[in-house]
């Protein structure tokens, strides 16, 4: 079974984070992103109006759309404001390129200094391609993230093991318990197979997954 928070407990993970590492963790609650996805998001891939965000997927299966919450949007376009900074601070000094797989730079080249290319959360430093070799601007390291994700749970008194993940388990959770369809969910999660999603349902106590009787709906 998954280490699942409550939202009380995810509040109080969030209350002690700040800038992008409180955007971080609210997408990774918010929209069910895995650490990975949410730290590749490109500026192309944000749908402020629509709230959407289109998740590369990695593992090889279909790239895939989740919800971005409403209330999270003012803070994601400060963020986008952050990252033109730091993209045209790379365009000023003769640089400005993204890091991409060796492929993708050979076939779109200069392209890949527009700024719909680059990361929401930027890198402090430019680094060298390790492949193609050019100086480019890759995203926040993971294992920054973690750092400040481990001193905000240890500030939060919370005695359960927390990693990135257990904010994707909470999704889901939360998303079921509150009724959602189940095979919705899996659809956002990204899931191929059912049955991962079904896991959630064991952690809730409920096969049914929140589904309310007709019957009952008619005392609302």
């Amino acid at each position: 079974m998954p280490t699942v928070l409550n939202p009380e407990e995810v509040a109080s993970i969030l209350g002690n984070l700040e800038a992008e590492y409180w955007l971080i963790t609210a997408l990774l609650y918010g929209c069910g992103l895995r650490i990975n996805e949410a730290l590749s998001l490109r500026i192309k891939d944000l749908d402020l109006k629509s709230r959407n965000l289109l998740v590369f997927n990695r593992k090889g299966r279909k790239d895939r759309y989740t919800l971005l919450p409403g209330n999270l949007r003012e803070s994601v376009k400060r963020q986008v404001v952050h990252a033109r900074e730091v993209h045209q601070s790379d365009i000023a000094d003769g640089f400005g390129l993204t890091s991409v797989p060796s492929s993708l730079h050979k076939k779109y080249g200069p392209a890949m200094k527009d700024f719909g290319w680059q990361y929401l959360f930027p890198s402090s430093t430019r680094c060298l391609h390790p492949i193609a070799g050019y100086v480019c601007r890759h995203h926040l390291h993971h294992s920054t993230y973690s750092r400040q994700l481990r001193q905000a749970v240890q500030s939060s008194g919370i005695t359960k093991r927390v990693t990135a993940h257990t904010f994707r388990h909470a999704f889901a959770t939360e998303l079921l318990r509150s009724g959602s369809d189940i095979r919705t969910v899996q659809e956002i999660l990204g899931h191929s197979d059912i049955r991962t999603t079904e896991i959630y349902t064991h952690v809730i106590g409920d096969k049914r997954a929140g589904t309310v009787s007709p019957f009952d709906r008619l005392q609302e």
